[in-house]
């Protein structure tokens, strides 16, 4: 339970007081009043003694009395009615609210953290530490409330409403005062009349109300004089009288009233009545109901007086039958008409303002400090010298008589050990006494003088002596099958046992459980029974009996009073926190069933109070319709309270949760959020616009877009792709663009990017770069792309969707501080479209289905310079409507909810007459669902109309990447910031549109295709400085100054070929034409990358609105598949631009190419050497391998090699060595062609261009016409294509500088020796059948062949995958060694032919001896100094070698020692010596070489060539 002001042992004894009643005359009432006060009520605060009491029990034994007090109340001759008592305690609760302005207690129980009230909550867990030092200084502290003063306050009032009965005489009164005033003609007369009609209420028969203790009740006599108004001598005279007649301690003289008129309001009195009078004590004996008749009180005023209920008139006393309302979970109609429920005729401002009186009418202002201590001396005097000897004398009489009784030979404490050891008659059980009749006993029973005597001793803290009392009583009633008896000697026997100081008995708290059951199924007093339970709840929590106090509590629930039960479930819900292992669920659900009792009782506020604290439980935990229905029921009562904020709060998250109701439900929900949220709005109608909770917007996911739609494609007319929100977002390519914008502002900027360089991002979204402010252009619509997600099961319609927006006047040609103007917005007219400065767009309908997430472009146009801020969107809410019936249920928008209910002008409940709806049959629907239509707010008839809606709005906050570079960052969570909705509006620049005409979509690999661009300035400012950057800088080419220099053929012309061509000779065709051109000529000498290309403009600057067309060639990439082609375009202003220094513009190509030819290379020396030297000397054999790949997937059916072309600056093909019979060479699908042809170095003429920079071209003609090479577009894609290869490998260049090379760099030399570098151009036509027509498809590709004997291919090697190894560790040995040349490449250093006659005639019959003259040419092919030895001994080690070689020698020197220069070719004559006819094989002699100066030990021996063969014959 939760934590009280008072002990349980203050509140017990509290309870039960000894009772004293009040007669005064007219007289004493009068001067009473002159304080706003009666008498019972003037001496209230004073009731408690102040100092310990002592007394004698009967055994004569002293018995110490501690803190008590009396109550002095007024006589009323009749009970209250029940209905009263009931209303007046809904009353009592709802005037008492939670303190405002407290400090929020939050305690932890287990992984929650509760708020429930105040920190003295805490002090109720006894094994919180220090929790008594805490209890004490809590009642010390003037900041200390307890945690539910409702309840204690309906406490106090319920206990003292308790009429007293017949069974108990705890609340009978022990004596009565007679109060006559100083004043009064004869006072001695006057007490005479008050004692007479004492005694005629007491022992009349006309008056069976109130109730008596004895029949020689104890009169004291009070003498009242008034300082102020009567004569103290007369008084002290009458006074002395009294002393003679009632003797001087059964009467008192009581002087007070002594504060002067005259004297000033200066000094400062206490009122202690204050806090007594807020109470509403129904027994106050001014105070009264209909039934309540004062005794004395005659006249006009006093009536009107004791009419008077602290401020309740008599009409609250109409009669109210019960009501007995349906349970939480049961269906059916609710009652009206319930005394605690929604239609009880007085509201609770009624007791507000009696409170709010109370407070404000001073009291006491005829007493001063000194008569504060006379009434307080005067209750000590009665207490000490006539109430207590009077009850103490009682005792002992009651005790005499029961010794004195028939049976009885001792006492009743000697008696008491034999009552408790045995002889015990068996109980019988409640089952048994069910039927039995009740027992009146008459007033002089022994028992009910047993009793008598208990209560006595209870009320003087003579707790042993009351519990013998009580345990003999109860011993007698059972018998008796007195159960009313029973039960009540049962609760206070349990009582006593807890109040005896040091008991050794253990609490029974059985017998409360017994008494409980019996009031409440033997009795069916229900009002005893919640006494009991209230009792024995305490006695138990005080005990820390959490749970067992928790099931008393919740077994008192019942339908009789919504209200008791409320409060019960209240104060079990705090046994269940309280308890060592808090059972926070237990808590939650019984605060949520207190809270429906609550709202059934009308006690709305402390209903909302439950919900919201039990909201702390449930909230975060998935439990969605629990959610649903707390926060539906707080925002219901929030409503009726006028807390119009929290009950939109309570709606708004009923929406915005993942709710699992069904469809109907939300669409109920959502239409009465709608009309809250409307009647909020019409209370502030000038206000800002509130925050809507629907539809849900994903910030993180909102893009925005700068600049224009661009045009859409037009038949063969494609226009650039650029940017556009349509398109899908890839990780990767924002960098790729990011590195080709780098590029060219490299190239624009001299090869060095600006330190303030940032890439151009038209599309922002999450995953772009956001920490700088966006630059965009003015008069360029601004896109915002926001994400809608619906978490409802039914549509919504947004209307009038537009962008809210704040706009900063700039002009960035000034300085700052020459800017005056102010900021502009749209916050306060949302529906504001145009202004002078933003241009707003407007969707004026936007609906999102249930459960859907569905994105929304709005739109801004800036037409000024300066700094926009899009704040976030505002739009009208509404629904939509659904279809009318589902599942035989009418849950169209026409469906019952509490429009009229939730009415802002229908705040307060109907009257009890009218006819309240219940909501639909919740048979239905779920057991979930009905705890959302029903909890105490039945639904009315009204609609809700269709078509409601609010304007609102919803902020676009976007959260910023989390920063984790600095060492704080990565300790700390801290978010950078995301400037997508900060855009800079700068001034005007140019805008470019790309237009593609004719633009493939699908190519054959290495084909050739010619398209054309369109360049148009869609601006109103002129661009210049175009360029465009590709990484596939092979695909096309806009030509070379080379491109007009040669015409067109007609042939070519014919079939709109793609190349430049002439006719050619036939008898010419299988030598090559050789053309030179320069590097120049092709943009190949700028030092530039090459995938930066100038856009060859015929003007260099495109004004506004113009528009121009040039040709673009297409070249298929050698690799098949599908090609993701980037573009970017570059351009500048003619102007220079503070925030901009330039635009691009964005297009990726999308094409899939095809199987063509595979061509493979290879290169060999030629064999052939001219003796004389020739320049000619060093050339190759090149054998191409031509196949026919392709699959005519494309429809092709057969290739032509029509031309085989070289380009390089030191070798050219010179012929074909095998032309093929036909004109071209065929090849058809799958098969294969070999071609040979011969290389030669270039010239010496050619060799000196070629120190300029120029290329030689040879072109072999296979065909009719000669493609001439060099030229565009042949020229273009080949030095592109070797560009693009060499950037691939990365090859570094080697220059031959003046010197002699390092020793370490001897396997580079060797290696140069055998390179070659020549590319071969094949250029072929392909014949393609579509639709019936073919068509001729031509295109080149390209071999690049770099060594001697290396294969290349033209189709792209693909790189094998390393298999995976075991990972080695290795320790680092010695430094590796330089590499060192191969044998294999020793043995090419030297070129040897030997040059001889094939046959030679010789007689040998006349000359024995045959000389044949033999020329052994050699040739340097490396590029320096090569020592050679030639030996010419040969020595035959096989038969075999005999054969071949024959039998011939060599004459004249046997060795010879040479040393070549590079490129060197040195002749030496010989002479072979035959002695006869036969075949011989003449490559007998050996050359040996080594490097000149170079660090070899040994010559290598050199590969000699292919036999040489002579044949002898003899004539």
């Amino acid at each position: 339970m939760a934590q009280c002001v008072q002990s349980v042992q203050e509140f017990i004894q509290d309870t039960f007081v000894p009772m004293v009643a009040v007669l005064c005359s007219e007289a004493a009432e009068s001067s009473t009043r002159k304080n706003n006060l009666s008498f019972a009520e003037l001496v209230r605060p004073f009731c408690r003694l102040t100092s310990e009491v002592h007394m004698r029990d009967p055994n004569n034994q002293s018995h110490v009395i501690k803190n008590l007090r009396i109550n002095v109340t007024g006589i009323v001759t009749q009970p209250p009615q029940q209905t009263a008592i009931r209303k007046l305690l809904s009353e009592v609760v709802s005037a008492s609210q939670p303190a405002e302005g407290l400090v929020a207690n939050v305690i932890t129980a287990g992984d929650y953290d509760l708020n429930i009230s105040d920190r003295s909550v805490k002090a109720s867990v006894p094994w919180y530490s220090n929790w008594k030092d805490t209890l004490t200084h809590l009642s010390s502290s003037k900041f200390h409330a307890a945690t539910t003063p409702w309840f204690e306050a309906y406490r106090e009032c319920f206990f003292q409403s308790m009429s007293p009965s017949d069974h108990e005489f705890l609340h009978h009164y022990l004596a009565c005062m007679l109060v006559a005033s100083s004043r009064d003609s004869d006072p001695v007369d006057q007490f005479l009349k008050l004692s007479q009609e004492q005694h005629r209420i007491q022992h009349s028969s006309d008056y069976s109300y109130p109730k008596w203790f004895i029949p020689n009740t104890l009169k004291y006599y009070v003498l009242l004089h008034d300082v102020s108004e009567g004569e103290e001598q007369r008084a002290e005279s009458v006074y002395e009288e009294m002393k003679q007649r009632y003797g001087s301690q059964g009467c008192y003289l009581l002087k007070f009233n002594s504060r002067l008129p005259s004297s000033g309001t200066d000094e400062q009195i206490p009122d202690p009545w204050s806090q007594y009078l807020n109470r509403n004590n129904l027994q106050n004996q001014e105070i009264c109901e209909d039934g309540f008749v004062p005794l004395v009180n005659k006249n006009k005023e006093n009536s009107t007086n004791a009419l008077e209920l602290d401020g309740l008139d008599s009409s609250i006393n109409d009669g109210i039958p019960n009501d007995f309302k349906s349970h939480l979970f049961q269906d059916g109609p609710v009652k009206s008409g319930g005394l605690d429920g929604p239609n009880r005729p007085k509201s609770v401002e009624t007791v507000n303002d009696s409170i709010k009186q109370n407070t404000l009418t001073a009291h006491g202002l005829s007493l001063t400090l000194t008569d504060h201590d006379r009434i307080r001396q005067f209750i000590q005097e009665f207490t000490f010298r006539g109430l207590l000897p009077h009850i103490e004398k009682t005792i002992r009489q009651l005790n005499d008589q029961l010794v004195s009784r028939k049976g009885l030979s001792r006492s009743l404490f000697t008696a008491t050990k034999k009552w408790f050891s045995g002889s015990k008659v068996p109980e019988k059980t409640l089952n048994e006494l069910k039927n039995a009749s009740s027992i009146l006993y008459p007033p002089e029973a022994p028992e009910l003088q047993i009793r008598k005597m208990a209560d006595l001793c209870f009320l003087v803290q003579h707790y042993d002596l009351a519990y013998s009392c009580y345990h003999t009583a109860k011993k007698d009633f059972l018998n008796d099958q007195a159960m009313l008896y029973a039960a009540g000697a049962l609760e206070m026997a349990a009582a006593s046992v807890f109040l005896q100081p040091g008991a050794q008995r253990q609490y029974p708290s059985h017998y409360m459980e017994t008494a409980i059951q019996t009031y409440k199924d033997l009795c069916k007093n229900l009002v005893l029974a919640e006494r009991c339970t209230l009792l024995s709840a305490e006695i138990l929590k005080s005990q820390a009996k959490y749970s067992e106090a928790a099931t008393l509590l919740i077994r008192m629930t019942s339908e009789d009073s919504d209200l008791r039960s409320a409060l019960l479930l209240e104060q079990a819900a705090h046994c269940f926190i309280n308890m060592r292992t808090p059972m926070v669920r237990k808590f939650a659900f019984h605060m949520i069933l207190a809270g429906h009792r609550f709202a059934k009782a009308d006690q709305r506020k402390h209903a909302l109070r439950c919900y919201s604290q039990a909201m702390q439980v449930y909230k975060g935990k998935g439990w969605s319709l629990a959610e649903d229905h707390i926060n539906f029921t707080i925002g219901r009562q929030s409503f009726t309270l006028r807390q119009l904020d929290n009950a939109v709060s309570a709606f708004r998250h009923i929406l915005i949760n993942d709710s699992k109701q069904t469809a109907a439900q939300q669409e109920a929900f959502l239409g009465e959020y709608l009309y809250v949220y409307k009647s909020v709005n019409q209370l502030s109608p000038d206000g800002p616009l509130p925050q809507l909770p629907l539809p849900c917007i994903k910030s993180s996911a909102t893009r925005v877009f700068f600049g224009h739609d661009r045009r859409p494609s037009e038949g063969e007319k494609q226009a650039a792709t650029h940017v556009s929100l349509d398109q899908e977002y890839e990780r990767e390519a924002p960098q790729q663009w990011k590195e080709l914008e780098e590029q060219v502002v490299a190239v624009v900027n001299k090869g060095a990017i600006p330190l303030n360089f940032q890439p151009t991002q038209y599309c922002l979204n999450n995953q772009t770069d956001n920490l700088r402010f966006p630059v965009t252009v003015l008069e360029e619509p601004v896109t915002v792309e926001v994400v809608f997600k619906n978490p409802l099961k039914v549509p919504l319609l947004l209307k009038d969707l537009s962008l809210l927006w704040k706009f900063n006047f700039r002009d960035f040609n000034k300085s700052p501080e020459e800017e005056a103007r102010e900021s502009i917005s749209n916050e306060k007219d949302g529906h504001l479209k145009t202004s002078s400065s933003i241009a707003t767009d407007v969707i004026s309908e936007f609906q999102i289905n249930g459960e859907e997430t569905k994105a929304a472009r709005l739109k801004l146009l800036p037409h000024q310079t300066g700094e926009l801020h899009i704040l976030g969107v505002v739009y009208n809410l509404s629904t939509v409507r659904s279809s009318p019936t589902q599942d035989g249920m009418d849950y169209s928008p026409g469906m019952q909810i509490a429009g009229s209910y939730l009415n802002a002008s229908n705040l307060h409940p109907p009257k009890s007459g009218s006819k309240q709806q219940t909501s639909h049959n919740l048979h239905q629907s779920s057991s979930s669902d009905q705890l959302e239509y029903f909890h105490g707010l039945s639904w009315t008839e009204g609609k809700m109309p269709h078509g409601l809606s609010v304007r609102g709005r919803q902020d676009l906050e976007i959260q910023g990447p989390r920063l984790n570079n600095t060492k704080e960052e990565k300790t700390s969570v801290k978010y950078g910031s995301d400037r997508r909705l900060d855009p800079i509006i700068t001034e005007a620049m140019p805008l470019l549109e790309v237009f593609f005409i004719n633009f493939p979509t699908g190519l054959l690999c290495g084909e050739l295709r010619k398209t054309y661009v369109e360049f148009v300035n869609v601006s109103k400012c002129p661009l210049t400085r175009l360029k465009v950057v590709c990484k596939d800088a092979d695909f096309f080419s806009f030509g070379s100054k080379t491109a007009a220099l040669t015409p067109l053929s007609p042939t070519a012309s014919e079939n709109c070929s793609a190349y430049k061509t002439i006719v050619t000779d036939s008898a010419c065709m299988s030598s090559a034409v050789t053309s030179s051109v320069s590097l120049k000529d092709f943009g190949m000498d700028t030092g530039n990358p090459l995938w930066v290309t100038d856009v060859p403009l015929p003007d260099p600057v495109l004004l506004p609105g113009a528009s121009v067309q040039l040709p673009m060639w297409l070249r298929g990439p050698d690799e098949e598949g599908v090609h993701e082609i980037n573009f970017l375009f570059y351009y500048e202003s003619t102007k220079p631009h503070s925030k901009l220094s330039h635009r691009v513009l964005r297009h990726t190509a999308i094409i899939c190419t095809s199987r063509s030819l595979s061509v493979k290379a290879t290169a060999c020396r030629s064999n052939v050497l001219e003796a004389e030297g020739k320049s000619d000397s060093d050339n190759l054999l090149v054998f191409l391998d031509v196949a026919n790949i392709n699959t005519s997937e494309a429809g092709v059916r057969e290739f032509h090699i029509i031309q085989v072309s070289s380009g390089s600056e030191h070798w050219k093909l010179q012929k074909c060595i095998n032309p093929t019979e036909d004109k071209d060479a065929k090849l058809g699908s799958r098969e294969r062609a070999k071609l040979c042809f011969r290389a030669t170095r270039c010239q010496n003429s050619e060799a000196t261009s070629c120190t300029e920079g120029k290329y030689i071209f040879a072109d072999i003609v296979l065909g009719s016409e000669q493609i001439i090479s060099a030229t565009t577009p042949c020229a273009d894609f080949f030095f592109q294509s070797c560009y693009a290869a060499r950037s691939r490998k990365m090859i570094p260049q080697t220059s031959m500088g003046p010197g002699r090379p390092k020793t370490t760099d001897l396997a580079k030399l060797v290696q140069m020796c055998s390179e070659v570098d020549l590319n071969v151009i094949v250029l072929w036509k392909a014949y393609v059948v579509e639709d019936n027509k073919q068509l001729i498809l031509e295109g080149q590709l390209h071999v690049a062949l770099e060594s001697i004997g290396k294969e290349a291919c033209s189709l792209p090697q693909v790189q094998e995958a390393q298999e995976m190894v075991l990972l080695k560790f290795v320790r680092p040995e010695q430094p590796q060694q330089p590499a060192r040349p191969s044998m294999e490449q020793l043995s090419h250093l030297i070129k040897i032919s030997l040059h001889y006659p094939e046959y030679y005639d010789h007689p040998f019959h006349q000359k024995s001896l045959c000389l044949v003259p033999v020329t052994l040419v050699l040739f340097n092919c490396c590029q320096i100094e090569v020592d050679i030895i030639i030996d010419l001994r040969h020595k035959a080690t096989s038969p075999e070698m005999l054969e071949v070689h024959g039998s011939f020698t060599w004459l004249g020197q046997t060795q010879y020692k040479i040393q070549l220069k590079g490129q060197e070719v040195y002749t030496v004559p010989l002479k072979a010596c035959f002695v006869h006819a036969g075949v011989y094989n003449l490559g007998t002699p050996r050359v040996f070489a080594r490097l000149a100066d170079q660090n070899v030990q040994c010559e290598t021996s050199q590969q000699n060539s292919t036999p040489a063969l002579i044949i002898i014959n003899n004539i």
